[in-house]
């Protein structure tokens, strides 16, 4: 099972993902997002193997004393993957790219999936994972469509392990 490092919301400024997950939904034969059972986040690293220990304590040193992060989002991307991936696009923001650079001071990027290590790294906020090929079209006109802006604060960071989704560790976020 792979494990992961991520900004999560756990406060009202989540609605407007909801909102796109729902959205997002009506290409999917099941509402993937909601499936999780987890809320908005952006994962900022991924491991197949690692030891948990090690990727806690990592977490713990990068996010300890940090503030929560506002992002906002002004678009929707997408994967084109077997199954088609949407995504809200945040706008570029370089405390997104200090904080992933300083989890990959503490954990070597050798062991991170490749997707995830720096100079690859697109950060994004999933909105659907299973769209499938009879409906991407259709998703990605919605997708350039969608002209939606607002920002979302992340206001934990977590471990995890998935799926299912397991929370492993969690640190809050204090507010800005």
């Amino acid at each position: 099972m792979p494990y992961g490092i991520s900004l999560k919301c756990l406060n009202d400024t989540a609605s407007s993902v909801f909102k796109l997950w729902d959205e997002a939904a009506a290409f999917e034969e099941a509402a993937s997002m909601r499936a999780l059972h987890y809320p908005p986040h952006i994962t900022l690293a991924v491991y197949q193997e690692i030891a948990i220990d090690r990727l806690a304590e990592a977490a713990e040193r990068v996010f300890r004393v940090r503030p929560a992060v506002t992002s906002s989002f002004s678009g929707i991307g997408y994967f084109e993957n077997e199954l088609l991936i949407l995504w809200a696009r945040p706008n570029y923001d370089e405390q997104l790219f200090q904080l992933h650079a300083e989890l990959h001071r503490e954990v070597d990027p050798a062991h991170c999936h490749a997707h995830y290590r720096p100079g690859n790294w697109v950060p994004h906020c999933t909105i659907a994972t299973k769209i499938p090929r009879a409906k991407s079209q259709a998703a990605i006109n919605w997708a350039n469509r969608n002209r939606m802006q607002f920002s979302v604060t992340f206001d934990a960071a977590d471990c995890v392990r998935f799926p299912p989704v397991e929370v492993l560790s969690q640190i809050g976020l204090a507010s800005q």
